[in-house]
């Protein structure tokens, strides 16, 4: 399979996408003070926040229970969704990006149960579900927290839909999406996102259901 990436162009407001990517409504940026160092010496000095919408491919996925399900039927739960990409052997940016979703649900107290975390992996080939079910202990994810692997096309799939693919594991760069309800546009943010920030993105999509 030919594989190709899309690159990212950061500024200090904008970062640009490249082609066939998402519709955006509106962007900003929020400082986060020194530069973080990612893979191949990648430097991204701040987050980059913008409103998009994707179209969820109709690909079946394999949960971290060894349960076979639907990704639109899993991320159209009715509940806010809050979705990353990952896989298990990372070492510099998976972790970081599910110690932060381990933090978000400890911040989330009671309203856990009424929010879905997905984390998909992107190495599904190594990725089992025994595997996720491990690493998903290992942050202590409750079932609020759910990891899915399946085949590589459909964990492809899903990643060029979000517009996260970028051909090699190793090049994949930190994205978080939110999105309070089915049919609402996702928030996207580009970058290592506190859990302080994606609480305040759910705080008001809870107050208001």
């Amino acid at each position: 399979m030919k594989m190709f990436a899309k690159n990212f162009v950061c500024t200090a407001v904008v970062a640009v996408v490249g082609m066939g990517g998402p519709k955006a409504f509106a962007e900003d940026a929020m400082p986060m003070g020194d530069d973080m160092h990612m893979h191949h010496h990648m430097v991204m000095p701040e987050t980059i926040r913008r409103m998009a919408d994707y179209t969820i491919p109709d690909v079946s996925l394999v949960r971290d229970d060894g349960k076979s399900v639907s990704l639109p039927a899993e991320l159209n739960d009715g509940r806010p969704v809050v979705l990353s990409f990952i896989y298990t052997t990372c070492t510099t940016i998976c972790p970081v990006t599910s110690q932060t979703l381990s933090q978000l649900q400890q911040k989330l107290g009671a309203d856990r149960g009424r929010v879905h975390i997905v984390s998909i992996s992107i190495d599904p080939e190594q990725d089992t579900p025994a595997r996720l079910a491990a690493y998903a202990k290992k942050f202590n994810a409750g079932p609020e927290w759910q990891h899915y692997t399946g085949t590589l096309a459909a964990s492809i799939a899903a990643q060029r839909a979000f517009d996260v693919y970028r051909g090699d594991k190793m090049k994949h760069t930190p994205v978080t999406l939110i999105r309070a309800a089915p049919g609402q546009p996702w928030i996207r943010i580009d970058g290592f996102a506190t859990a302080d920030t994606l609480m305040g993105e759910l705080r008001g999509m809870l107050a208001s259901r």
